[in-house]
Order: C-alpha cells, then sequence, then structure tokens
C-alpha cells in the first residue's frame, strides 16, 4: 500500500523534501498558492544563482549564527559538496568564483529549475498550483483554497514548507505563522535580514543614486562588515551591509570606512600635502583616489567637511550613516524568527503535531548572502524529507 505525503510551499525546502520522499517511495503532492512554483528561486537567480559556498563545514556553520549548532547535522548531511554534485545530477554543471561562491555555469535559476521539475515528474510527484493552504479542519485534514481533492487532504505526513515572510508578492507571506500559533505551536515573531537601510538623501545624492560604493567597511556596535553597497533613491543596498541588518534599527549607530585598507596617520600625512588651489573635492580625490560618491556621502554627512588633515582622516575612517532604520520587511531578501527550535524534534517534526514536519526559512534561523541561504533550504529540506520517509518506515 502506498504512502501519501503533502508538501506545502514549492521553493527549494519544499522540493528538496520532496525528492527524497519521492525517491523513498512515497506518492508525493506539492501545493503552492503561486500559478507557478519556484519563484523566489528564480528571483534569487536573475543576477545568478548563488548556489552555496565552497567551503568546509567549520566555515559554512559560523553563517548560521545561533542555529549553527542545531543546524550543523543537517548542512553536515548535505553540505556545500553535496550540493555541487547534486547539480551536477541534474546536468547543471557548476563553477567556483575567486570568492567561493558557487554557481550554475548558465549564471540563472531557470535552467536548472527545469531540470529539477523533470527529474520530480519522473519520480512521480504531483505538483498542484494555486491551491492556498488554510490550515486544518476539526478532523485534522489540510484545508486549500479552492478544496482540494480528500484524498491528498489527509496523508501519512505533511511537510511545511512556506519560507519567511518578505517578498510576499513570491509566495513568502508568512501568514502560516498565526496557523500555527493557534495550535500553540511557539512561533519567533519575524524581522528583517539581508535587508538595505533608509536613508533620506539631499537633493545633491541624486546624481550618485545606482553607484556601488566599493571597498569599504561597515560597522554596527563593534561588528564589521567588508563589502560593497549601492546608493539607491531611498537609502543603501548591498552585500557589504546585509550581514549587519540583523543588528540594526533605527537607533543604531551605523558607521563606514571609507578607505579600509589605509590607516588614520597614513590618510592624514597624504591629505597633509599641499593642494595649492584645488577644491577639497579634487585634493580628496588626487591624494586618496576617493570616488565621486564616496566624496559626497562624506559631505553629505559631514557638514562642513574638516579641513584639518587629522580630523578628516578620522572622519573618513569612521563615517557615521545618517539613516532611519532597515527598509521594509517585506523588501527584504530574508526574515529571521519563525517557529522555535523548541518546538521541533531532532527530525524538524512538530512535537505537538507528529507527522508535520518544518524546514527552510519558516524555521528560526538566519544566514548573510553568498549562497547560505539556499544552503540552508536545502539542507532542511533535504532533512525533513528523510525524517518523514523514516517515519513512514520508508528508509
Amino acid at each position: 500500500m502506498s504512502v501519501r505525503a503533502s508538501i506545502i510551499g514549492g521553493g527549494p525546502a519544499g522540493l528538496m523534501a520532496a525528492e527524497v520522499l519521492a525517491q523513498a517511495g512515497a506518492q508525493v503532492t506539492v501545493f503552492d498558492a503561486k500559478p507557478s512554483m519556484g519563484r523566489k528561486f528564480l528571483m534569487a537567480g536573475k543576477s545568478g544563482l548563488n548556489l552555496t559556498t565552497d567551503a568546509p563545514l567549520e566555515r559554512l556553520l559560523p553563517r548560521f549564527y545561533e542555529a549553527a549548532d542545531r543546524l550543523e547535522p543537517m548542512i553536515a548531511d548535505f553540505d556545500s559538496k553535496a550540493i555541487q554534485a547534486w547539480a551536477k545530477r541534474l546536468q547543471q554543471p557548476v563553477f567556483t568564483g575567486s570568492s567561493g561562491r558557487v554557481f550554475p555555469e548558465a549564471m540563472k535559476a531557470s535552467p536548472l529549475l527545469r531540470a529539477w521539475f523533470a527529474r520530480l515528474d519522473a519520480l512521480g510527484v504531483r505538483r498542484v498550483t494555486r491551491a492556498r493552504w488554510q490550515g486544518w479542519d476539526d478532523a485534522g485534514a489540510l484545508v486549500f483554497d479552492p478544496p482540494q481533492e480528500a484524498q491528498f487532504m489527509q496523508p501519512d505526513v505533511t511537510i511545511l514548507a512556506l519560507g519567511g515572510a518578505s517578498w510576499a508578492r513570491l509566495g513568502s507571506d508568512g501568514a502560516w505563522a498565526n496557523m500555527l500559533k493557534d495550535r500553540d505551536v511557539p512561533v519567533i515573531p519575524f524581522g528583517a535580514s539581508n535587508v538595505g537601510v533608509s536613508v533620506d538623501w539631499s537633493t545633491h545624492m541624486q546624481r550618485h543614486f545606482g553607484a556601488p560604493i566599493k571597498a569599504v567597511k561597515w560597522t554596527v556596535n563593534g561588528t564589521h562588515s567588508r563589502g560593497e553597497a549601492v546608493v539607491s533613491a531611498h537609502g543603501l543596498e548591498g552585500g557589504g551591509l546585509y550581514p549587519l541588518a540583523r543588528h540594526i534599527d533605527a537607533s543604531t549607530s551605523l558607521f563606514v570606512d571609507l578607505i579600509p585598507d589605509m590607516d588614520a596617520a597614513q590618510i592624514a600625512e597624504r591629505l597633509s600635502k599641499k593642494r595649492g588651489k584645488a577644491s577639497l573635492s579634487n585634493h580628496l580625490r588626487k591624494a586618496l583616489r576617493l570616488s565621486s560618491v564616496k566624496i559626497a556621502m562624506l559631505q553629505e554627512w559631514s557638514r562642513p567637511v574638516p579641513q584639518n588633515a587629522v580630523a578628516l582622516a578620522a572622519l573618513i575612517k569612521n563615517l557615521p550613516v545618517a539613516h532611519a532604520g532597515l527598509r521594509p520587511m517585506d523588501q527584504a531578501i530574508s526574515t529571521h524568527g519563525g517557529i522555535a527550535w523548541n518546538a521541533l524534534d531532532n527530525g524538524l517534526m512538530l512535537k505537538s503535531m507528529p507527522g508535520v514536519f518544518c524546514a527552510g526559512e519558516m524555521v528560526d534561523w538566519d544566514a548573510p548572502t553568498g549562497g547560505y541561504l539556499l544552503t540552508g533550504c536545502f539542507a532542511t529540506g533535504r532533512w525533513a524529507g528523510q525524517a518523514a520517509a523514516q517515519r513512514l518506515g520508508l528508509l
């Protein structure tokens, strides 16, 4: 007799769980509220799909912050090497960039997703779109809008892979949180992660919108992140800032070091050279090779700009960023918060709801960009799928 598994959420965690369960012999149906699956996955691949970072476990784990210990067995079971091998089995060759980040050679998500769907189809996985999950009825059956066939509403196992609470238009709206709270499942409030900061720019910054800020270091409360950002109409965005988002609110002091490879004394020495009739901007450009956007930031946040070389050097090394907190959560790449770890057993099954497993960003873990988010989703999806298959007696 076949056993049935219903997976709610057609992102990378849900699809990975589906693959594992189908390979084990379960009859698998994946439900998604949107007209197509993997929408956030496709969005992530628009500028090059960063699948993972090619690094040993001891370097991967710290990037998952407080959840590293809980995630360790899952990521060890499906680490960056395993992810690369999995992509290659889908006939999607990968390459590793100079920073260690791993990308498909196609540099897009769509070819990999098509190949993945083809594999799932071959395994007999049924995919149902435009089916929004509404929770459970009084008899414990899954409820969807519109209603689905009764045989799939009371599966032998259910895996929830509904994402966090960002990019609602792509499917991750966090609406599931109240459904689980109603069943006394502890859920940690969501917060924005991997998101930019809001800045109320003066008009003189408008010509710099879209400009990259390269070779800088950002600091919040003693925590540093080195990496570039981009000036946008609403503030600052970019991989250099994203790891600090979890430490920032409207009252947090944020600083940027515009020349992290030189100390203040070296900068002051260069600035002390006679500039003649050159304007301060030209002097900064010639003496320090500061880009126009960095000079504009210096002028934006230090009125008037110090003329004294030592004071100006100190400011260049520790320029206060006048910000108004993070951009809205729905603009974040990801969110922290979600199902509390103490609500789950070691197989990611809800302790209060036997047979219901959770995976992906809906669990309370966080990671920076750089392939770590997808690594966590793949690993937890696979782990939940294996645990569900074990519960069904298939492994």
